[in-house]
């Protein structure tokens, strides 16, 4: 049984985590968040410690080490733009890291990372769900298996409504959560990349605060991709089933099927971090950097 710490234990991610953690056999030792609204943590760990300060989580994680408890796991939940600090605190108190995406804002921040990590005996790992989904492995190696010269098109929709809240919160501010292709794009990134390989260049159609849409080129795919968090723009097929959520990845026409079993993805990647399979900062650089430069275009 392995020991795990949680920052950020109060967002809409988090109990995933828990869920993922209790499910895969291990524990949840102590858990942080400045809110203190976390009742779903009954659910998962009543036992677990919790702390609204992170000076008292601080001195807590360290009174345990004194004591002997080893903490070999630090998951990280906490907004965007706090990943980077708290990445750096998991591995000076000598855990490795899962921590939920984006990793990162910049790509630059994952290069400081890398060399951070070479330091320390332990690693980083970050959560890309899409990489264990049945449907998505099929169609990767669907692709791997076909011509080397077919370069494919592929229309991508994701529509998850978001009321007028995101705004407020740090989500609506891009430069704490990246922008809407950081935050509900950035899975689908992940994935193109990983199976049709590096992207080579890319356009931007639209660009607002609650809407963005493009062209990614990448070297065996052109990708015609659209990501909302407007309500108004669902279809209708969508609203008439009841549904605040759309997506769609269509390729060459045919429709991949991927909604199923997508949110239990978090289990399958704790059992493969901690079978040392994990994915790690080099895997989460690409992707990184493709949300980076949609963030910094102009149109």
């Amino acid at each position: 049984m392995k020991n795990f710490v949680l920052i950020g234990a109060a967002g809409y991610i988090a109990p995933r985590h828990m869920k993922a953690i209790k499910e895969t056999g291990n524990n949840l030792l102590a858990a942080y968040d400045p809110y203190d609204g976390i009742g779903i943590i009954d659910s998962f760990f009543p036992q677990s410690s919790f702390f609204t300060e992170f000076e008292r989580f601080d001195r807590h994680l360290e009174k345990l080490k004194r004591g002997g408890t080893k903490i070999d796991y630090v998951s990280i939940c906490s907004p965007n733009y706090l990943h980077d600090s708290h990445v750096r605190y998991g591995l000076r108190i000598g855990a490795d890291v899962i921590c939920e995406k984006p990793l990162v804002l910049n790509p630059w921040n994952i290069d400081a990372l890398m060399e951070l990590e070479e330091g320390y005996p332990n690693k980083v790992n970050t959560i890309l769900q899409l990489r264990h989904h049945e449907a998505i492995l099929a169609l990767k190696d669907k692709i791997d298996s076909g011509s080397k010269e077919k370069v494919y098109d592929i229309e991508l929709k994701y529509i998850t409504s978001r009321g007028k809240w995101y705004h407020t919160s740090w989500k609506g501010d891009e430069s704490k959560s990246g922008g809407i292709a950081s935050n509900i794009g950035i899975h689908f990134f992940d994935m193109l990349q990983w199976i049709f390989g590096a992207m080579q260049d890319f356009s931007l159609d639209i660009k607002t605060n609650d809407t963005n849409a493009g062209t990614l080129i990448f070297k065996k795919a052109k990708v015609n991709w659209y990501l909302s968090i407007n309500a108004n723009n669902l279809p209708q097929s969508a609203i008439d089933q009841g549904n605040s959520t759309y997506r769609t990845l269509s390729i060459e026409g045919e429709d991949i099927e991927f909604s199923k079993g997508f949110t239990d993805l978090h289990k399958v990647s704790y059992q493969r971090i901690i079978e040392g399979k994990g994915y790690g900062l080099s895997d989460a650089k690409k992707s990184i950097d493709i949300v980076s430069k949609i963030r910094n275009k102009e149109i």
